[in-house]
């Protein structure tokens, strides 16, 4: 099986409200592990800066992450516009980076 990881990096926009982003960032992580491809997807709030958030991601590959934008729960999550990408990273387990770099 194929593995592909993700860390995002996503803070609060300004003006919008904490609680509702803690809710509704809840809502789309439960929706979005039942997801085909999905093997991890998990979101943490920063302890010193509540308004950031990092998430972790796992999955089978790139074609299952791109389908994830496409579900209507996550469509439904950006349309509220509460959040802002910081970064995100491509992930591989060790040593796969170079493997891969080499083919």
């Amino acid at each position: 099986m194929s593995k592909y990881f993700i860390s995002a990096g996503i803070e609060l926009k300004p003006g919008a409200s904490l609680k509702e982003a803690q809710d509704e960032l809840r809502r789309l992580a439960e929706q979005t592990q039942s997801e085909p491809g999905c093997l991890l997807f998990e979101i943490r709030q920063n302890l010193k800066e509540p308004g950031k958030f990092t998430l972790w991601e796992r999955w089978t590959d790139k074609q299952a992450l791109a389908d994830h934008f496409e579900a209507e729960h996550t469509k439904a999550y950006l349309a509220r516009d509460l959040t802002e990408v910081n970064y995100i990273e491509e992930l591989s387990e060790i040593g796969q980076a170079l493997e891969a770099d080499t083919r």
